[in-house]
């Protein structure tokens, strides 16, 4: 289907483009621009392109490829960096012949010369399911490549050893049909993959990060946002998440991002070494780069092809966390593209359809049975962070992101000033899973660790009262016992909350470890206020040698000394009588 462009309008065009589909996608002018159709008005198509469509005028081609926007799937994704439309940014480098991307370039996101040793995991005449294992591939180190069969049939003949990703590996009969099958598929990116059932969130995603396993737990396969001013942390708080947290793929989307915080992040990943095997992350991480001055068009896709990524591999079962920063940059460009199309725009200039778009993003996270005739579990957890403007988390992007996310990790740029990393505020957060991941924590970790968690915040809840009254009369003025709720306050959030990323140690806290250290400092509160009961001084208290052990905790690596500190907390209190 041809046709010649009428109008252009920034990122939009209008062509007269007889016979075309809604989605489809198409080659736009003289250098072919990348482009998709988002509207069609009789004999009209409204083309949403995704690359500068300066110095286009009237008149010039329009073609459409008859297929809607699409991922290519196989191995070879992993260790990659693709712009919004999964074009693989070393190899546009390459054919430029600069870092500048030119218009035009086409790339195949899979590379087709590289031959992989495929491995058949079912033998010729077996019967296979949709979602069947077919055979495996060795794609990095870390992680095992599953070629899944698209189709239920009979196995007519499958081949072993190294081939492209186009080449026949399986040959699969569905009645007098027969299908040849290879490495590489395709899949429309605003389309979710099939699953067998939605599983409710009763396992957490273990992070490592103290504040959030503890206070605010992220389940697998749940959904979390991380609103926070700029400078408050919120990339720093999503690499740690990607680092540390126990998934096995991590899918990263820098959709419309600063290029100095992508270019950071590009520089950075390639060079971080995953905690669990010791090799390089990135042999287990896919990047989606996709700054502030690429075309907003292929920003708003690139969520898309991040989720599309991640729904793959979360098929052949491996847990998924896929960092979105920022879904406010995402908002933007839809806002900017319904203002060429002149929509009816809502709150704030946004397009009266965010609402909808954020909650079918978010939709897609969740922990699943995998398709297939042998059971397989996998999720995706989607973390994504929101760049509010001036920090109001009151603006339409935040409150429509809040409605349907579970967790909401407050950053705050007055902790970050402090030095107090992960910059997240214990009293404006909250966590919707707390009661479904009640019973992992209390069977896997503690039978008090949720009672403890809760008693913690309340101390804390009852410093931020106190300091009120502090400000007006001095911390001295207060009861002994409101003094003693402030000091083991403080020990809560330099000792417990606060963690040294620079440190091996205190980086990434096991479950156990968090536990013990919970118990530690709660241990020395309650012996606190019997003390002081029965008569003791807050001074003597205050000057206990254990109180400085309570400090090292963070960077002891051997949970029996953590143990052993709970029995000398109680005897040092037999000395604050004498």
């Amino acid at each position: 289907m041809k046709g010649k462009i009428e109008r252009i309008s920034g990122p939009v065009v209008e062509a007269n483009l007889k016979g075309a589909k809604l989605y489809d996608v198409v080659k736009v002018g003289k250098d072919g621009l990348l482009g998709e159709i988002i509207k069609i008005v009789g004999e009209k198509a409204v083309i949403q392109v995704y690359e500068d469509t300066s110095g286009i005028s009237p008149g010039e081609p329009v073609e459409s490829t008859g297929m809607p926007l699409s991922v290519e799937l196989g191995p070879g994704l992993l260790t990659g960096i693709y712009d919004g439309v999964q074009r693989p940014l070393k190899v546009i480098e390459e054919k430029s012949g600069s870092v500048f991307i030119k218009r035009g370039i086409e790339a195949h996101a899979v590379d087709r010369k590289k031959k992989w040793e495929f491995k058949p995991k079912v033998k010729k005449g077996q019967k296979v399911a949709v979602g069947d294992v077919l055979g495996v591939v060795q794609e990095t180190p870390l992680i095992e490549h599953r070629i899944l069969s698209p189709i239920e049939g009979k196995v007519e003949s499958i081949e072993e050893g190294k081939f492209r990703v186009e080449d026949e590996i399986c040959v699969i009969s569905s009645g007098k049909k027969k299908t040849r099958l290879t490495m590489l598929q395709k899949w429309f990116v605003r389309k979710p993959r099939p699953v067998k059932e939605k599983l409710p969130p009763f396992i957490p995603l273990i992070t490592g990060l103290r504040v959030v396993d503890t206070f605010f737990p992220i389940a697998k396969g749940g959904t979390a946002a991380i609103p926070g001013p700029f400078g408050s942390g919120k990339t720093v708080t999503q690499q740690s998440l990607a680092k540390y947290s126990d998934t096995q793929i991590v899918v990263y989307i820098g959709c419309g991002e600063r290029g100095n915080e992508m270019t950071e992040v590009l520089k950075e990943f390639p060079h971080l070494e995953d905690p669990n095997s010791g090799r390089p992350l990135m042999e287990r991480t896919i990047l989606i780069a996709n700054t502030s001055n690429m075309p907003v068009a292929a920003r708003e896709a690139s969520i898309y092809t991040g989720i599309t990524i991640a729904e793959y591999f979360r098929d052949m079962g491996y847990d998924v966390a896929l960092m979105a920063d920022s879904t406010s940059r995402w908002a933007e460009a839809m806002r900017e593209i319904g203002g060429r199309l002149e929509e009816m725009p809502g709150e704030e200039g946004y397009p009266a359809y965010l609402a909808r778009r954020l909650a079918e993003f978010y939709e897609r996270a969740g922990r699943v049975r995998c398709l297939g005739s042998k059971e397989r579990f996998g999720s995706i957890t989607i973390i994504g962070a929101v760049s509010p403007p001036g920090g109001d988390i009151s603006e339409p992007v935040s409150q429509n992101t809040l409605r349907v996310t579970k967790v909401f990790l407050a950053l705050d740029s007055s902790l970050a000033y402090r030095r107090h990393f992960p910059a997240i505020n214990w009293l404006r957060s909250y966590s919707l899973y707390g009661d479904e991941l009640a019973n992992y924590f209390e069977k896997e970790v503690g039978g008090e660790f949720p009672h403890l968690a809760k008693e913690a915040m309340e101390i804390l809840q009852k410093e931020a009262e106190l300091q009120e009254v502090v400000q007006l009369v001095g911390p001295d003025a207060l009861p002994e016992k409101e003094q003693a709720v402030l000091l083991v306050a403080r020990m809560l959030r330099e000792d417990y909350l606060q963690q040294n990323a620079f440190s091996e140690v205190d980086a990434r806290c096991p479950l156990k470890k968090q536990y013990l250290m919970l118990k530690a400092i709660l241990k020395f509160y309650h012996n606190t206020m019997n003390a002081l009961e029965k008569g003791a001084q807050l001074k003597r208290i205050r000057e206990l040698p254990v109180r400085a052990e309570i400090g090292r905790m963070k960077e002891e690596r051997d949970l029996k000394q953590l143990e052993a500190l709970h029995k000398r907390i109680d005897e040092s209190f037999g000395g604050v009588f004498e």
